[in-house]
């Protein structure tokens, strides 16, 4: 598997679980989750916070960031297109 393969394999994995836990999610309404190989690793208050700490813990970028919502919003590549400073 390429690297964008990869990538693009851990962003649908995360988004997937996402969603089955959003519902429990209620107390971090608005709160940016960090994910990485399905699981919540910490909630961050900006998308910014959060990307910036995936892209210092891990390497190989192979995190996403979801914002909890009741309306779910897929960031998908978007974080990795993003260029936060």
């Amino acid at each position: 598997m390429n690297a964008m393969n990869a990538v693009q394999h851990e962003v649908d994995r995360n988004y997937e679980e996402f969603q089955k836990l959003l519902p429990t999610l209620d107390d971090k309404s608005g709160k940016f989750a960090l994910m990485r190989e399905g699981r919540i690793i910490n909630f961050y208050d900006t998308f910014a916070d959060a990307y910036t700490t995936g892209k210092a813990v891990y390497d190989d970028r192979l995190f996403s960031v979801q914002r909890v919502t009741t309306e779910p919003v897929d960031l998908g590549f978007l974080s990795h297109a993003l260029h936060i400073r």
